[in-house]
């Protein structure tokens, strides 16, 4: 099904009533709750910010449910508090200790790069899923952008799915070409697809989110809702005159060792990530040549390596003066 034939009527099933534009997901994940024929894993692939999130809570609501819509279980499941469900997300490691993005924003760790799956949550995952369940038939994971995986978690998550023995577990990913093929493999694929515009909409005024966006912020969301107001966040979070600055490059070499220092003292890692992707979005639209937008690449590598990043974004700068 093309994605731009995909509409906003409302689901057949009452307990996907709330999932906006996904019919194709919805129609086999419902079909899966009547006939009680469930995968022992499932990838719910598609973008970022246009229902998996949603559809995996909805799903295990209807697994323990037997199909139906419960305001109990999706109260339980939804604050995280049911005790055969165990979540699993990226995190950073600091001190010792693995932080969800939320549980870093809050300590107000740094963060140089983005945030991994571990080989210990994975671990977990399998443990997990081994014990005896507490109130439901089976234990349920969920695990989030499962393509932050390197690659010895990969391998212990692979083993895991070989013997998945009555555990339901659901991979969310928006970049699926990222996993083993021997992982995807083990999992039934549920496509999730980028929103047409009336879709977008009624997602957006649902979350009373109906602000005006640049062409950047458009072209970064592409078509996700969730995406959208989390790049409008992000945006409203830099300082106003370094994207100024920015949108305007630097004429001079003091100017570009300037901008490269103001950057990386005002923004952590992940923030001057983000702001690339905005610049490279920027210049785009502008018509900037093809060098510049490819020596923006080359900076990209520099950030999630382990080259100093005041040093990348100088040597990035100076040469796009020149």
């Amino acid at each position: 099904m093309h994605q731009g034939t995909v509409g906003v009527s409302a689901p057949s099933s009452p307990l996907f009533a709330d999932l906006i534009g996904q019919s194709l997901a919805v129609n086999l994940l419902d079909a899966a709750l009547r006939t009680q024929r469930l995968a022992p894993a499932y990838l719910f692939a598609g973008p970022e910010g246009v229902g998996r999130r949603l559809a995996a809570l909805r799903f295990l609501e209807g697994v323990l449910s037997a199909g139906a819509a419960s305001d109990r279980q999706r109260r339980r499941l939804e604050a995280g508090n049911h005790p055969d469900l165990l979540w699993v997300e990226p995190t950073f490691q600091h001190q010792g200790r693995l932080l969800t993005r939320a549980e870093a924003d809050e300590a107000g760790v740094s963060r140089r790069t983005p945030p991994q799956l571990r080989l210990e949550q994975i671990r977990a995952v399998s443990r997990f899923l081994g014990r005896q369940p507490v109130e439901a038939q089976r234990g349920m994971v969920v695990i989030e952008a499962a393509e932050a995986m390197p690659e010895a978690a990969a391998n212990a998550l692979l083993k895991t799915l070989e013997e998945p023995g009555q555990g339901l577990l659901i991979l969310l990913s928006a970049a699926p070409e990222r996993l083993l093929s021997t992982i995807r493999s083990r999992c039934q694929l549920i496509r999730f697809l980028r929103l047409e515009t009336t879709a977008l909409q009624t997602v957006l005024a649902r979350c009373d989110a109906t602000a005006e966006d640049s062409a950047e912020v458009l072209a970064l969301a592409s078509g996700s809702p969730g995406a959208l107001i989390a790049h409008r966040e992000k945006l409203d979070a830099l300082p106003s005159d370094l994207l100024e600055r920015l949108a305007t490059p630097p004429v001079s070499a003091r100017e570009a060792l300037a901008l490269a220092r103001d950057l990386t003292e005002a923004l952590d890692g992940e923030q001057q990530l983000w702001l690339l992707n905005w610049w490279q979005q920027k210049l785009w639209h502008s018509g900037e040549s093809a060098a510049s937008l490819r020596r923006l690449e080359t900076l990209r590598r520099h950030l999630l390596g382990f080259v100093q990043p005041r040093l990348a974004w100088e040597v990035a700068l100076l040469e796009l003066v020149a």
